[in-house]
């Protein structure tokens, strides 16, 4: 569920990476940016957002700008 509005790609980026290389984990991918496995896994299924200094991390690892990771979801009143 996202939270305060916005949506994460991690879990999409995280597959992809997966597929690409087979050796990629989540915890391995936690260690190179310094967090916890547990804190990664609160962001990859929207349970947190993240400080700015770990999205950027987590952006620059990826080599993806941060918007295409967390978005905000437009609401429409119709």
């Amino acid at each position: 569920m996202p939270i305060k509005g916005f949506t994460c790609n991690l879990r999409l980026f995280f597959a992809e990476e997966k597929m690409k290389n087979p050796t990629f984990t989540q915890g391995k991918f936690a260690k190179r940016i310094g967090l916890s496995t547990t804190a990664l896994s609160a962001l990859v299924t929207e349970r947190s957002l993240p400080s700015f200094e770990v999205a950027y991390a987590i952006a620059k690892e990826l080599n993806l700008p941060i918007e295409r990771i967390w978005f905000k979801k437009e609401c429409k009143n119709d």
